[in-house]
């Protein structure tokens, strides 16, 4: 581990390091409940010059980031197409959106309104796509959110990247 940098209100953390001689930096999230997309956006800007090709960038981004990403199918948020933008112009995609187009799994049930979504991402940049093998939602008994799982294309002597439900 090189470095780490949180900030005072447990919304991110951004571990940079090295897995197998190869620089990473892991940012996780957890985004409010209001005003998501406009977070997670500034904080993106914010940290324009640390993230590269190899960041990936996961957590509870309490977002829908597509019409797949709700069991409602209910059209996105213009703050939420304002935040895809933003990840598109900095080259950055949805891994788990990328490995499955059409997969409706949900990692967050709201016994509220009584729907299920996909609020927890893992977000990395187009070019690096090659690098993993497989992207999963595990089922959690014990939260509300369930887990993701991100698996990378390379020998059996590499670890699986994940976050867990929170």
């Amino acid at each position: 581990m090189k470095a780490i940098t949180r900030d005072k209100e447990g919304h991110y953390i951004i571990l940079k390091g090295s897995i197998q001689q190869e620089d990473i930096t892991l940012v996780n999230i957890y985004a409010p409940n209001i005003g998501a997309p406009k977070y997670i956006k500034n904080l993106l800007e914010d940290f324009k010059g640390e993230i590269d090709s190899n960041t990936i960038i996961a957590g509870d981004f309490n977002t829908p980031l597509t019409p797949l990403d709700r069991s409602s199918r209910q059209k996105i948020s213009k703050e939420t197409e304002t935040l895809n933008e933003a990840l598109d112009q900095m080259d950055l995609i949805d891994i788990y959106r990328e490995l499955h187009h059409k997969t409706t799994e949900f990692t967050f049930f709201s016994s509220a309104h009584g729907t299920f979504s996909k609020t927890d991402h893992m977000i990395g940049h187009k070019q690096n796509l090659y690098k993993f093998k497989k992207s999963e939602i595990i089922s959690s008994i014990f939260s509300d959110h369930n887990g993701m799982k991100l698996e990378p294309n390379c020998n059996k002597t590499c670890k699986d990247i994940g976050t867990h439900g929170g």
